[in-house]
């Protein structure tokens, strides 16, 4: 089995039985945890809540399927990532199909991720760019602009100093805080004009597609639940835990496929919290657009995208939850702004190390483009915001080539787990048979993504 220890790993030598037991299995869990921070952001708040402010309760079943259906696929990526050692850069890199650079060939897949770069550029102004009218609301004389352009400076410090983990639980205390009041306004709203009634939830299960907001939803599949850069993150987290330094080499021995099968058990019932959180998260989200911003004709768009969610909260707990849905807003679309500047600044030396410009045992230039990285991407975020200011198309942007990766991410999967993995860890029957049913079905949506582009 190809792929050596990558210099995410940890050094050789930990190799390290599994767990036997829940409560040892617990001390191992955290992926979930970090991926968890993250996903609660622009895609539940701003795609999921707009989806339902703009159809009512009529794809409640497209949400769940957005929640659920891509979580095979971020198993099936770690079960590789964890077993080979490869990097999640260094996996594309494997894929048939090269491209001629100035130093040294690469994949196509490596292509494609470095213009998602770009799309992931403006996702990024869209988030700082809620956050920064989330501030706005409570905080009326502070133009949004000027609160976003704070907000890159915040951002810049926290990222280029490394103080931003020491905010990274408070944060993580925030998204949590506010994903609590989310339910608590989805359940409070029962005893209100907005409640919903059994046929409503009915309605969502007729599994009718508007296809006048096919924009709309296919952006929201794109970025509800774990997302294809969510994906790629998690792998890195994996790597970070030490799961694949403690399964270690691969050797053949009985050994050491005692330790792969029982790490991967450990890597099953983390993803298992991942989709438990998430789909916690997601769901009330969409019952509140559906149920309080479709009846009173919202639907968010442009500047006033955090002011028409917020009565999602005014509506069913009173006129004084302006206060927490604006301080949740913040704290999730300004972490979810800090995590993707700080994973995506970790990619760059990957990238550099493909494409031939840096070599692997670099440390110092890794650890300064990194720092140069954080330090700048934020104002490029606001820069595109101050060109955009049109949080929901920004994100949309975003999400949508997020959507038409999905199917590349899973047929990449597909080709390294069976040209790089032993017979004895690949996935089961049915996980595979999963895994190539949703390779179509992701096909397709984006071939429709890529339509309605065009159009």
């Amino acid at each position: 089995m190809e792929g050596a220890r990558d210099y995410y790993t940890q050094p050789e030598g930990q190799l390290e039985d599994p767990p036997t037991n829940w409560r040892d299995v617990i001390r191992y869990l955290g992926p979930s945890v970090i991926i968890s921070a993250t996903i609660v952001g622009s895609g539940e708040i701003i795609l999921t809540a707009g989806l339902g402010a703009a159809v009512g309760y009529a794809m409640l079943w497209w949400v769940l399927f957005s929640c659920w259906s891509k979580s095979i696929l971020q198993a099936e990526m770690a079960r590789y990532i964890v077993l080979s050692g490869d990097t999640y850069l260094r996996a594309l890199n494997r894929i048939p199909g090269r491209i001629r650079g100035p130093r040294k060939d690469f994949s196509w897949p490596i292509g494609l991720g470095l213009l998602g770069f770009a799309t992931g550029l403006t996702g990024l102004g869209g988030l700082i760019g809620g956050a920064g009218l989330a501030v706005s609301m409570v905080v009326p004389d502070i133009q949004p602009l000027y609160a976003v352009g704070g907000l890159a400076v915040l951002a810049a410090l926290l990222l280029g100093t490394g103080h931003y983990r020491r905010i990274e639980t408070l944060m993580l205390v925030f998204v949590i805080t506010f994903t609590v009041l989310t339910v608590t306004g989805a359940v409070t709203m029962q005893w209100t004009e907005f409640s919903t009634t059994v046929a409503d939830l009915k309605s969502g299960f007729s599994f009718e597609f508007r296809v006048e907001y096919a924009v709309l939803a296919l952006a929201a599949y794109g970025y509800t639940g774990v997302n294809a850069s969510e994906i790629a993150h998690y792998t890195y987290w994996c790597i970070e835990k030490g799961y694949p330094a403690r399964i270690g080499r691969y050797d053949g021995s009985e050994a050491w496929f005692a330790r792969a099968e029982g790490w991967l058990r450990v890597l099953r019932a983390d993803i298992w919290i991942t989709l438990l959180l998430l789909t916690c998260a997601t769901i009330p989200f969409y019952i509140l657009g559906a149920g309080v911003l479709h009846p009173l004709g919202e639907t968010p768009s442009g500047n006033d995208t955090i002011s028409a969610l917020s009565h999602m909260f005014t509506q069913t707990l009173g006129a004084w939850s302006i206060w927490p849905f604006a301080l949740g807003a913040f704290a999730i679309l300004f972490s979810s702004s800090l995590a993707g500047v700080a994973a995506g600044a970790r990619f760059i030396p990957d990238y550099l190390i493909e494409l031939g410009y840096l070599e692997r045992d670099s440390l110092p230039t890794r650890q300064a483009i990194i720092r140069w990285y954080c330090l700048g991407v934020p104002f490029v975020g606001f820069g595109l915001y101050a060109g955009f200011e049109r949080p929901v198309l920004m994100v949309t942007i975003a999400a949508s080539y997020a959507a038409i990766m999905l199917p590349i991410q899973n047929g990449m999967t597909i080709y390294l787990q069976s040209k790089h993995l032993p017979e004895r860890v690949r996935p089961r029957w049915a996980a595979r048979w999963f895994l190539r049913t949703m390779f179509v079905v992701q096909s397709v949506l984006a071939l429709a993504v890529i339509y309605f582009a065009i159009l």
